[in-house]
């Protein structure tokens, strides 16, 4: 992804900084009201039709929106025709529009009297950067709607056919990031696998496959190697592909299976719940 914004649309963005004076927090409500708008937009794991109702009245209603790299581009029409679409995508490994740059693109639109949705895949505040975007707009005097969409670590397991909690398997379910921003030391996978495995906890891994071999090695300190694993590469897409395996066999899996980015990884005994575990499983005790 090129690193400047890209868009469709008669009007152009302006990427300098907006001229109009920055309002207080306290007048936020009538800043707001002279008719610029922000909502944040969950646009789900990638089947346009797992986008919510709420989510396509707001896109509908937009009139420029800043369009993350991961969302379907069948999302994009309910947009009405004259709204502007900017491509502001974001993926690891890649050329990048920056946050901050991004920051300044919103501000000076909801400035300039548009009706902006920030349109993210999955759920804008899970692993989204929803939440730094929500607070730098209230810095900026603008209040912030935010609309969730149904997040791919539970669309890709829904997907085959298992739960992410089960009364008999697993007493709750932790939502963990595999990929920890730069100066930060990321998780504690070893002690995670201690918590996960006394607590009977799900994990639901996104953004680990370039770290997969510091998380398996993690995960093993305090989880069964024979702990099953699902891995979901394009969570709802027609591309989808998955695998089975097991917690030790996690890396050389997803090798063998050449699935890359973007997967989710789900650990947990919930996982033998899926259609294909099942199926494996049986074929095991005919054989």
């Amino acid at each position: 992804m090129n690193n400047s914004p890209t868009s469709r649309g008669s009007a152009p963005l302006r990427a300098n900084g907006a001229t109009t004076p920055k309002p207080s927090a306290a007048g936020a409500a009538s800043y707001s009201g002279l008719g610029g708008r922000c909502t944040l937009v969950g646009a789900g794991p990638g089947d346009p039709e797992l986008l919510t109702i709420k989510a396509a009245k707001a896109i509908a209603s937009a009139t420029v929106l800043f369009v993350d790299d991961l969302v379907n581009p069948a999302v994009l029409e309910h947009a009405a025709p004259h709204a502007r679409i900017v491509q502001v995508g974001k993926r690891g490994g890649c050329k990048s529009t920056p946050q901050a740059f991004i920051h300044k693109l919103m501000v000076q639109a909801v400035r300039e009297g548009e009706n902006v949705v920030r349109l993210k895949g999955g759920d804008p505040f899970i692993f989204g950067r929803g939440g730094e975007e929500v607070e730098h707009l209230r810095e900026e005097g603008i209040e912030v709607q935010v609309i969730n969409g149904i997040t791919s670590g539970l669309a890709g397991l829904t997907s085959l056919g298992a739960p992410l909690t089960h009364r008999d398997h697993a007493h709750g379910v932790v939502f963990v990031t595999g990929h920890a921003k730069p100066g930060d030391t990321g998780t504690d996978w070893a002690a995670l696998s201690h918590t996960a495995h006394q607590a009977k906890l799900t994990l639901v891994i996104y953004m680990g496959v370039s770290s997969l071999h510091t998380i398996q090695n993690g995960l093993l300190q305090g989880l069964p190697a024979s702990t099953p694993v699902a891995i979901v590469q394009h969570a709802s897409l027609p591309q989808q592909r998955e695998a089975m395996t097991t917690l030790g066999q996690l890396e050389a899996t997803m090798t063998r299976e050449g699935l890359q980015s973007p997967s989710i990884i789900v650990v947990g005994d919930v996982v033998q719940g899926a259609r294909a575990w099942v199926q494996q499983d049986a074929a095991r005790r005919a054989a």
